[in-house]
């Protein structure tokens, strides 16, 4: 089977990657995968490389680097025939673990190209007035958007960030928030910190939105934190995945979800920002190809 591999560098430990990529192109010969390697570079816009090769008539188009890497080039293949490979090599890896694909093991990953099972997820879109963009993990309106360009920062080891990230968080106020699920005329109104729009169970630095988020069920997970001070969505984030839920925490499913907030409050789509205030987000049902591993015991019973 031939294939196009988008390879980035930068994933991981940067100093590693050319072992790394001729040791991902043995197992893909071993899976008799042949690859045309390209190299990814600050400046390329990996939608459209996808796209080309989706449109060009190809059968898969493997990505080897973190979840940024993967959600650019996934965003290129919404709507065609062509599946997307995973090799995670990030440093958070939420795709692979959501998909359950095999993390730091790159023979397993590449045996799933071939003997993984080859699924349609879904994907959600999120229209702020002009701009728009689809999303495979999750939407997020609030403050966990208003902390993520600091929190990302620190993660990624600038530890002077964390002077900024405190002090967006102390200073950080509820908004009055309106969501309107589907056709329904009445609309939730509740003050709120945030809101997540999910479409996949793990998000950020490895958040567990929660275990039994489904990617294929054609419709996405709507969260809203109304009742939950900033500390304890702090001790949210930081507790257990096997915590029970907090029943505070108000969860519905929809296809089409109508959000406003006033005062304006920030939105993001996989950690891009997108714009402030009111938002449209819908659900593009299984309009993704993926190969993936086994189901787990929560997408089983899911």
């Amino acid at each position: 089977m031939k294939a196009k591999l988008i390879f980035n560098p930068a994933a991981g430990n940067p100093a590693e990657s050319a072992a790394q990529l001729v040791e991902l192109l043995r197992h893909l010969q071993t899976q008799q995968i042949e690859a045309e390697v390209v190299l990814v570079q600050p400046e390329m816009r990996l939608s459209a490389i996808a796209r080309s090769a989706a449109r060009a008539g190809a059968k898969m188009v493997i990505v080897s680097g973190g979840d940024g890497t993967i959600e650019n080039v996934a965003l290129g293949l919404v709507g065609s025939r062509t599946t997307l490979g995973i090799i995670p090599t990030g440093s958070r890896n939420n795709l692979a673990r959501s998909l359950n694909i095999p993390t730091n093991n790159l023979a397993a990953a590449a045996a799933l190209l071939r003997d993984g099972r080859r699924l349609k997820i879904d994907v959600g879109h999120v229209r702020h007035r002009k701009a728009s963009r689809y999303f495979l993990e999750a939407s997020t309106i609030g403050l966990v958007s208003a902390l993520y360009p600091s929190a990302d920062d620190f993660q990624h080891g600038d530890l002077g960030k964390i002077t900024e990230f405190i002090s967006t968080l102390v200073a950080a106020a509820p908004s009055e928030i309106r969501l309107r699920l589907d056709r329904q005329r009445k609309e939730i109104v509740t003050r709120a910190h945030m809101v997540i729009v999910a479409n996949m169970p793990y998000m950020g630095a490895n958040f567990q939105i929660a275990p039994d988020v489904a990617f294929d069920d054609r419709q996405l997970d709507v969260l809203i934190y109304s009742d939950l001070s900033k500390r304890d969505l702090i001790g949210h984030a930081l507790q257990s995945p096997t915590s029970a839920p907090d029943a505070r925490i108000q969860r519905f499913h929809a296809k089409t979800i109508l959000i406003t907030t006033q005062p304006a409050m920030p939105v993001m789509a996989d950690g891009v920002f997108i714009g402030d205030g009111s938002v449209t987000v819908t659900v593009q049902p299984r309009s993704l190809a993926v190969m993936a591993g086994a189901a787990t015991v929560a997408q089983a019973t899911a």
